[in-house]
């Protein structure tokens, strides 16, 4: 197994956390997006920043993708990435969708146009402090979020 992030202090946090759960066989790279000299993944699985918009620190860049470069990356990179029945696995929240910072049809959209295909899609409703909490200036986004694992497939 491979892990892959730009930031040297992500993939310092990446090993103390695979070394904490016992997961000594994963094997970390700086890169952007997908490892070098690495053969055709069965499985991709990606958290990409949720929020299409600029970040204005480094911090931000966890949640902010400008112009969703990262998303677009991964997606067009899954070609030549996956094996021929491999799965990507993306992990991403509707908020984006919610402060109409991108419609549902423009991520479809995203999907097609790299070749890939939803074989299924699992939703979760958000249960974490902040969607509870009504006094927060964007509590009805957040209450209405669903998180989604989308399964794309090479079409």
């Amino acid at each position: 197994m491979i892990a892959t992030d730009l930031n040297p202090r992500a993939l310092a946090c990446a090993n103390e956390n695979f070394t904490r759960l016992e997961l000594p066989a994963v094997q970390l790279q700086q890169a952007d997006l997908y490892p070098t000299d690495a053969p055709l993944a069965n499985l991709i699985v990606c958290n990409p920043p949720w929020l299409p918009a600029k970040p204005s620190s480094s911090l931000e860049y966890a949640v902010y993708d400008a112009k969703s470069a990262m998303l677009r990356g991964v997606l067009q990179g899954a070609k030549q990435h996956l094996a021929e029945h491999g799965e990507l696995w993306l992990i991403m929240s509707d908020l984006a969708e919610h402060l109409q910072l991108r419609t549902r049809d423009e991520l479809l959209s995203l999907f097609t146009n790299a070749g890939l295909a939803v074989k299924y899609r699992l939703d979760t409703q958000p249960k974490h402090g902040r969607s509870q909490d009504d006094t927060d200036p964007l509590h009805v986004a957040r209450s209405a979020e669903v998180t989604s694992l989308w399964c794309l497939t090479l079409i």
